[in-house]
């Protein structure tokens, strides 16, 4: 008989989400900020701005290409870890050798090898940026492999997902900080440039992530609070089983474009600020903070509401609301409300799909890969979670490779349509996202 975490324990498990979150949304919020910055931001372009056909930026394909060594990476690492006999478990001993490195190479990545404007940063951040993702893999793939063989029931599931959610979203509070942590470092040590500032700041967060990351290895005791036996199939049997659930498609394909929608736009964030509304870019944290504080007040109301409608109805609701609201950043400085409270309008109001396609999809996966078990025997959450993350790092990626091309089109005061372009493109997204969710097959709720 397994023993159940404590309350303690279930927020231990979470704060591995929280450092993850911080260190991949520092990539998402501050990469094409401090690669390609606007012109009043009062940093230097690392990167010559290049167009490829006419409409890709060179940088657009450094940052995708950083991912692709994960479609590699992710289903091995999954099938790796569901078939380990450690003694001390499937997933941790995995987990505690990527803490550092993930760490070293976030850093890495904001620190060029040239502080002009020159073409060598472009090979500097494809190599560093792989190397990151790499290192983060062997820790996220078996991490969220844990949530199934720590909650085996559907309340707990939608229970630990909450919790999770909740370290995703405080990793998105932390990163936007990192502006206002510039700010206060550049006056406290007296350092010369503000990008000197922000890599202290940038190395700073990611070592705190790092303690977070850190965690759950000491608060989870596999062998006590799991139950796992490792899988026998072979590599190519495992993916094709898992793939091979359409309904698991589904919600891979809608959370895919969901994901590149929320990236599109928080990759933005700085911009919509400096550019559309004239605010200084230490107010990004503040805005997330408050989108982030009163989506968590939307945590109950959500687990109320799965309970009644289902799963399937709160995503469907969430998608269509979403992409309706992104529509407003169209108009961003034109409304006829004063900046801040048309940024601060927009966070208060996004909130409540914040909490409720952060919650859900975790529960999903963790039912679908575990009717998976049922049907053929096997225990492949793994699998199932590695292909989920691959599926969200590809759309982390393009989201922050569209938002790049975007820029193209304009993103500096008085030539600002690419930015504007950046809400246009995620209602479209969110709107494909609901398209694909609707053939979803919920059980117990069609």
């Amino acid at each position: 008989m397994t023993e159940k975490l404590t309350k303690k324990g279930i927020i231990g498990y979470a704060c591995g989400m929280l450092g993850w979150s911080i260190l991949t949304n520092i990539i998402t919020v501050m990469l094409i900020y401090i690669y390609l910055p606007p012109t009043n931001s009062g940093l230097s372009p690392l990167v010559p701005q290049i167009a490829v056909f006419g409409f890709l930026s060179v940088l657009s394909l450094i940052v995708a290409s950083g991912r692709l060594v994960d479609a590699i990476t992710d289903p091995l690492i999954a099938f790796y870890s569901d078939h380990s006999k450690h003694q001390n478990g499937r997933r941790i001993p995995f987990m505690q050798w990527a803490i550092l490195p993930s760490v070293f190479f976030c850093a890495l990545i904001f620190i060029p090898i040239n502080t002009g404007e020159h073409f060598e940063n472009y090979v500097w951040l494809a190599i560093t940026q792989a190397l990151f993702y790499i290192s983060l893999t062997v820790y996220i793939v078996p991490y969220t492999a844990l949530l199934p063989e720590l909650a085996t029931t559907t309340d707990e599931k939608v229970y630990y997902s909450a919790w999770l959610s909740a370290g995703f979203v405080g990793g998105i509070i932390i990163s936007s900080q990192t502006p206002l942590l510039a700010d206060t470092m550049k006056g406290l040590f007296h350092l010369q440039t503000k990008m000197q500032a922000m890599q202290w700041a940038i190395t700073s967060l990611g070592l705190l992530a790092g303690i977070f990351l850190a965690v759950p290895i000491f608060i989870i005791d596999e062998v006590k609070h799991c139950t796992a036996i490792p899988a026998t199939i072979g590599l190519k049997s495992s993916i094709k089983q898992t793939i091979g659930d359409s309904n698991f498609r589904r919600f891979i394909l809608a959370e895919a474009l969901y994901i590149i929608s929320l990236t599109v736009i928080v990759s933005g964030l700085l911009y919509f600020l400096r550019v559309l509304l004239d605010l200084e870019e230490a107010l990004g944290g503040q805005v997330m903070g408050v989108m982030v504080i009163i989506s968590l007040c939307f945590y109950p109301l959500v687990i109320k509401l799965v309970k009644i409608y289902g799963k399937k109805r709160i995503i469907l609701f969430s998608l269509a609301y979403l992409s309706f609201l992104l529509l407003g950043i169209f108009y961003l400085g034109h409304l006829p409300f004063p900046p801040k409270m048309q940024i601060f309008g927009f966070a208060i109001l996004a909130s409540f799909p914040l909490a409720s396609l952060g919650i859900i999809p975790y529960a999903i996966i963790a039912e679908v890969s575990q009717d998976n078990h049922q049907k053929t025997g096997q225990q492949k959450e793994a699998m199932y979670f590695a292909v989920r993350n691959l599926a969200i790092k590809i759309g982390q990626t393009l989201g922050v490779a569209i938002f790049a091309i975007l820029i193209l089109f304009g993103k500096d005061p008085d030539d600002d349509f690419g930015i504007r372009l950046s809400g246009v493109v995620g209602c479209i997204l969110c709107a494909f996202a609901f398209i694909s969710f609707y053939r979803f097959k919920e059980k117990g709720h069609e």
